[in-house]
Order: structure tokens, then sequence, then C-alpha cells
């Protein structure tokens, strides 16, 4: 059973689908998602952060094995309720999704351990010694919410915000709302993410991906939780993705298993690099998204047997097959997004799916025969190509046919570096 109902979780399903395990498949979604609709023998649209609900949904199907998607049932416990009650997990305790939760928890256990890569930071749960600390930065700091934001809880001077009254505004709205909130070392460089299958003793890491969080082209624009991504991202290269994963993946996991509790699931590494040096901009404690697409696009292996081998810690010398070819995600969404949008539009193109192009639903639903919009981010239409102007040409050949009243996306995925 796979708990969420967007592309990521759309991604996650078809790979699941084509697994050669005998099986049925469940997904708990929070609403009604037409692509997994088609590929589950039993879809249900209910509240996947109640553990309650969740364990007893799994024992009356004798579900064997749940993957959790999204990041709030994690920080909810649902992994935890599932496991005391004997269903095997993909995805980490809530002890350890404070990796993604709480980023003064990450921090900390960046400058505990002398795990390399972290800003000079502070935490905060008032406004006393603030503004003298944002002082202390003149022009370089980042102010970041601590806790889930979907994405859009940081603050970037000279992006987001340009002056320190504005950087102060935005601590006190936090404030006042009853959060807490870090300031960091602003970070220059060129972002990138690195995810990994961990079983809680042995971890494979992924290739490399590159995603765009700025609404619109030239990376202008609100952030948004991602309008498209494309792997692999050729800045890295696989020798410098090893020492990555030596000094910065491997020493956080390990500090996390000295708590006596195994990471089982996904981890995922927001990541920097400029001349060479790496910086942590952040974990999550779950597949990306739109980042899962193009990964499991490029994924030969048997993803139900990977999940199988890490729920029962088998990971150590299973070797991860990928295909040789680019992929490339591109997001469709909805005017407006990501602040206040219409959805209800009809969605006309959606049978343009072929080998290399493949369309992962994020927010639709259907009304009778038609197949509406209904959500922010709803499409990621996903290319192949041998190279990454192939795989950027199938994959807006498909977008191109694909419309709705309002629909937007970029038109400059995987031209960062162009």
């Amino acid at each position: 059973m796979v708990l969420g109902s967007g592309a990521r979780e759309h991604a996650i399903i078809k790979s699941l689908s084509k697994s050669k395990y005998e099986k049925k498949l469940f997904c708990i979604g929070s609403g009604h998602n037409p692509g997994i609709y088609k590929l589950c023998q039993h879809y249900t649209i209910g509240d996947y952060n109640d553990s309650n609900f969740v364990v007893n949904y799994a024992k009356e199907h004798n579900i064997k094995m749940v993957i959790i998607g999204p990041e709030n049932p994690l920080e909810m416990g649902i992994a935890d309720a599932l496991l005391t009650s004997g269903v095997e997990v993909i995805g980490p305790r809530k002890e350890l999704a404070m990796i993604e939760s709480s980023k003064t928890f990450t921090r900390d256990l960046q400058k505990e351990f002398h795990i390399p890569g972290g800003p000079k930071y502070c935490s905060f749960s008032n406004m006393n010694g603030v503004e003298d600390y944002i002082g202390d930065f003149g022009d370089d700091f980042v102010i970041k919410y601590d806790g889930l934001a979907g994405g859009k809880g940081v603050k970037v001077f000279g992006e987001h915000i340009h002056s320190k009254s504005d950087g102060l505004s935005f601590c006190k709205d936090i404030i006042s709302e009853g959060g807490s909130f870090l300031i960091e070392e602003k970070f220059i460089g060129e972002e990138f993410s690195l995810m990994s299958f961990c079983d809680g003793k042995n971890i494979k890491h992924m290739p490399v991906v590159q995603d765009h969080k700025r609404a619109f082209d030239g990376d202008v624009g609100p952030n948004t939780g991602g309008m498209g991504a494309y792997s692999p991202a050729p800045l890295i290269t696989e020798e410098l993705n090893e020492e990555i994963m030596k000094d910065i993946i491997h020493p956080t996991l390990a500090e996390l298993k000295r708590r006596n509790i195994d990471y089982k699931g996904f981890l995922y590494a927001g990541l920097m690099i400029n001349e060479q040096k790496i910086k942590v901009l952040e974990y999550n404690c779950r597949f990306g998204d739109p980042e899962t697409q193009p990964i499991l696009m490029r994924m030969k292996s048997d993803f139900l047997s990977l999940c199988l081998k890490a729920a029962k810690q088998e990971l150590k010398g299973v070797q991860i097959d990928w295909d040789d070819r680019f992929a490339l995600g591109v997001v469709m969404a909805s005017k407006g997004y990501p602040e206040k949008y219409e959805t209800g539009f009809p969605i006309s193109g959606l049978n343009g799916e072929n080998e290399t192009t493949k369309v992962f639903h994020c927010g639709t639903k259907i009304e009778g025969e038609k197949i509406l919009s209904n959500g922010g981010r709803v499409l990621c239409v996903t290319g192949l190509g041998g190279n990454l102007d192939t795989a950027f040409k199938n994959a807006y050949e498909t977008t191109s046919k694909i419309s709705w009243d309002g629909a937007f996306y970029r038109k400059d995925i995987g031209k960062r570096n162009q």
C-alpha cells in the first residue's frame, strides 16, 4: 500500500505495478488521482495522517508493506504505528523523520558530529537577539521556518526579502503564529538533489537530480514545490557523488543509527556545489517531488524488490540498474500557483503517452468522463532521451498538446547550464 496521491505516488505505484511479484496494490490518498486509480486494485480516499485509520485499514486488507510518500504522515508517526502492528514500512519512524520536520534538529546534528557542509546558524523561538544576529550577516542571510512548509518556508535575502526590515517582519509573522525559525548564512552555488535507499544498515544512492523551484522561466518568481526536474545532472561526476556519500550522507545516517532506530526508507539530500565544495541545504525523509518522476523513469531494477530488500535490511551487495538515457519532467500548473488559483477545468490532450513519455497526475480528478484540474501542480510530463536535448524535446512535445483553462508551465526545464 502507498500513502499519498500526488505525482510522486503515481510514479511509485507505476513502478510497483511493473514488478515481477504477484501482488495487489492499495493506495490511500487525500483526493482522487485518476492516474493512480487505473493502477490500483483498491484506491481509498481517507486521512493517511490518522494512525488508527491507516493501521486498521492495513489489518483489514492484510497489507504486507506500506510505502509512505509525503512527509506529513512520517512526522505524525504513521511509520511507528504500522511497525508496532507488524506491517513493514518504507519510511522512517517519527524520531528520525525530524531530519526534515525540524531544521534545528538537522543543523544541530551536523554541528555536534562535525559533518561537513553545514552553515553558520542560530535558531530562535522569540525575537530576542534576532536583529543583532541578522546584522552580523550583512546581506548574506537566509531565514527558514523550522517545520514543514511544502518547500515554501525559506526566505533568502536578495530574492524574497530585500532589507533587514523585511527579514524581521517575516520572523515576527512566524513567532505570532507560534512557530520558530533559523537564521543561516547564505550559500552561493548550484543546487542539486541526491536521493538514497536506506535499510537501516546499508545505503544505495540514486543518480543526481536537478529541480527547478521558481515558478517562471529564468528561475524567477516565487518558490514552489517544484516546476520540473531532470536526471542525471551533468555537473556532478560519479567520483564527486561517491565523495558526498562518504563525507556527508554516510556520517549523517551513522549518527541517526546511534539513536538505536533503523532508518528504513528514502533519504533526500538537497545540496549545493560551488568550486567543488559541497554544502547541505536540507534533508528530506522521503522521495522528492518532482524528482521522483525522472528518477523512477530511469530505474531498470524491480522497484518492489528493492523496497522488500530495504524492509528486510538486505540491500548490501544489491546493484540498482539504471537506464543510460536522460529523463526530464515538466510540471504543468494552475494559473496563480503557488498562490491563489482556480480548479475544476476540463483537461484535454491526455492521450499522448508513449514509450518515451509518461504523464503523472498531481492534482486531477474525474467527473463523469472528464478529467479536471484539481490542484496547484496538476500534471508532470516526463520524457526519456539519449541526451538531455532529446529528453527535453520528448517531454515538451507531449506537454504542448495538453491544455486547460489557466494552465502554465516553464519552458526552460533542463536549460539552466545551457
